[in-house]
């Protein structure tokens, strides 16, 4: 369960000026306020404009950024206080990651590519290689497995990256618009997937504005964010 409790982010702004001795210093709240619970096993869509504050939230959620004040609860432990040798254990622990341009490392394989994140875990070499190669299997491209990723389409790298969000089996998949390199059809796929991890015990939060999410019938709950602040909560599947 993710509880976050009067979660505030602020970053700081001069105007464009280099000295902000001159008056023009200000402060934005990218969050501003939020209080949430997330249940387990669902799949959640932040959704809102361009800087409402969704992909700040989610880092946020994921330990990547510190809030400026609140708390942030993985499994009732405060995630919000720890250094950041801890909170990469969390990381690990935790979350899976789908970034909105993958992020995959060029010039290497898509099986290395997946492998990377589980280098630090304490397995093999060889059972990392497994799981690898198992999650390929799972998500229907085995045959890539030693294609450098710049010769995939964009919904193979896709899957390269929820592959590789999967290596540690983590509890928890984060994705910032994770559909918005993609066609409708590419989209329907992923949908597919999601529905399947969260079938499989997974939990799935999703920041993205594409209305083909809300109204995919997969999301159990939509939550809208604007100017920081929640200001819409639907239960979609309780409805």
């Amino acid at each position: 369960m993710i509880e976050i409790v009067n979660v505030v982010k602020r970053f700081s702004t001069n105007n464009g000026h280099a000295d902000a001795s001159d008056g023009c210093h200000h402060r934005r709240n990218a969050v501003d306020g939020i209080n949430l619970t997330i249940e387990n096993n669902t799949t959640t869509l932040i959704k809102g404009p361009n800087g409402a504050g969704k992909t700040t939230l989610l880092s946020i959620i994921g330990g990547m950024a510190r809030p400026t004040s609140g708390r942030v609860f993985i499994d009732k432990k405060d995630i919000s206080c720890f250094p950041e040798s801890f909170l990469s254990e969390v990381r690990k622990k935790y979350f899976g990651f789908i970034f909105q341009n993958y992020h995959l490392i060029m010039g290497i394989s898509v099986l290395e590519n997946i492998m990377i994140p589980a280098y630090t875990s304490g397995k093999t070499p060889k059972k990392i290689k497994q799981k690898a190669m198992a999650l390929l299997e799972k998500l229907k491209i085995p045959s890539l497995a030693n294609r450098k990723v710049e010769y995939l389409s964009g919904g193979e790298q896709q899957r390269v990256a929820i592959a590789r969000s999967l290596i540690n089996d983590p509890a928890i998949i984060l994705a910032d618009e994770p559909t918005a390199h993609l066609h409708q059809d590419l989209t329907m796929e992923f949908l597919k997937i999601v529905f399947e991890l969260v079938q499989g015990g997974k939990s799935v939060i999703i920041c993205s504005h594409n209305k083909l999410l809300c109204n995919s019938g997969i999301v159990d709950r939509a939550i809208e964010l604007t100017d920081g602040k929640v200001v819409n909560d639907v239960h979609m599947l309780a409805n």
